[in-house]
């Protein structure tokens, strides 16, 4: 039996139009006539006697059955027709997200809400032991009410089942966001996932898809280097997609951070990440100083900031401090020299006083002198003196 339009499914879903189509399956809007509402019906194209095809629809009927989450499409019903096998489910009547590419970045805000939903999704299904294995724009749909769904887990793979569905070395998922261990055929787990989600969201920013060529090349390419995160993406971003996309899957942050770090946008960038263990930062400019941002401590979470400065700096730097100690040395051990303008103000005014007295009483004084008198440099008993003699000379005088 060749399903289409106007088929009954399990005596209850009439299929109408075709939503769309894949590499094994196609997807038809229909109606459930026993409960009146209209669902998603996922025909598998090849018929199910293909062994390989027969299993991985069963592993999808069996995967979304044991997943019950608001961002991920609800399996409804299961069943086969004439060997065909088909699944209802729920119908998002809206479109996917790819179709919103092409036309340039897609808005900041609009990337962070999408990406936490498929983020919550993705770490939902990990922690039950499942793994996507593709995802990518197409596979993410965009309800009216702005819910984004993860859909087509029709290549998913369960952790815990010992049946694999891949040969050894044949990768698995659309190529242009395969994860390095995906392309070379290696076995996979939730890091792989983040990094095709990853890889959406850079493409969502940018505008422009990481890597692009023939599937060889995509393949090569994949292996060779992690993809360039623009410079003018805000640091925030920059980190979190550098994170999701590392070669090594060890080195990639689980789904649920990427969650909380895209929950986290303020309308320009993304917090910190307050369990990095250093900072993405360009290379210094040799000449110019820089500002490195480092992680927060492990133990109390605190930040510093490192001034990074060169080399020959450093040693300018370390001479003026040296001369700057020798200096400051020097002045607190320096002997105090004898001050001069404190012992002039302290020296007694008796002669001002006492010579004019002694002056009147002689006659050998005479008026042209007394100036002299009052202002002689100030030697210790000078003014004494002076009066003295003159004293003496008056003296002589009347007893003469």
């Amino acid at each position: 039996m060749t399903v289409g339009t106007g088929s009954l499914l399990g005596g209850r879903y009439r299929v109408g139009d075709l939503l769309g189509q894949g590499g094994m399956a196609e997807v038809y809007r229909a109606t459930d006539e026993r409960l009146g509402r209209e669902v998603a019906v996922k025909v598998l194209r090849l018929r199910a006697d293909e062994g390989s095809d027969r299993a991985r629809f069963a592993a999808e009927a069996r995967t979304l059955a044991r997943l019950d989450h608001p961002s991920i499409v609800t399996l409804l019903d299961a069943g086969l027709e004439e060997a065909q096998p088909w699944l209802a489910m729920e119908l998002v009547d809206g479109t996917h997200l790819g179709s919103r590419f092409g036309s340039g970045p897609l808005p900041a805000a609009e990337v962070a809400l999408v990406g936490q939903q498929v983020a919550e999704a993705l770490a939902y299904a990990h922690a039950t032991g499942v793994v996507h294995r593709d995802v990518k724009p197409g596979n993410i749909l965009l309800a009216p009410d702005r819910r984004a769904l993860l859909a087509d887990f029709g290549i998913a793979h369960a952790l815990d089942s010992a049946t694999r569905h891949t040969a050894v070395g044949q990768s698995v998922g659309s190529p242009a966001w395969l994860a390095p261990e995906q392309a070379a055929g290696e076995g996979v787990s939730g890091a792989s996932d983040v990094y095709s989600l990853g890889l959406v969201l850079l493409e969502a920013l940018t505008g422009e898809r990481a890597f692009t060529g023939t599937p060889t090349e995509l393949v090569h390419a994949r292996l060779a280097a992690a993809p360039v995160v623009p410079p003018s993406l805000p640091p925030g971003w920059a980190a979190l997609l550098r994170a999701m996309t590392a070669l090594a899957p060890a080195d990639r942050v689980p789904a649920e951070v990427v969650a909380v770090r895209l929950a986290g946008f303020d309308g320009v960038d993304l917090p910190p990440d307050p369990d990095a263990t250093a900072a993405f930062v360009a290379a210094p400019d040799p000449g110019e100083t820089q500002l490195l941002a480092v992680a927060p401590d492990g133990a109390t979470g605190r930040r510093s900031v490192i001034a990074a400065v060169p080399r020959g700096l450093w040693a300018v730097a370390a001479v003026l401090l040296a001369l700057l100690i020798v200096l400051v040395l020097w002045l607190a051990l320096r002997g105090d020299p004898e001050p001069v303008a404190p012992r002039h103000t302290t020296t007694p005014m008796a002669t001002p006083t006492t010579t004019p007295t002694r002056a009147s009483s002689g006659p050998g004084v005479t008026p042209s002198k007394q100036p002299a008198q009052h202002h002689a440099p100030a030697k210790k008993g000078a003014g004494k003196k002076g009066a003295g003699k003159s004293g003496g000379k008056s003296q002589g005088g009347t007893k003469k």
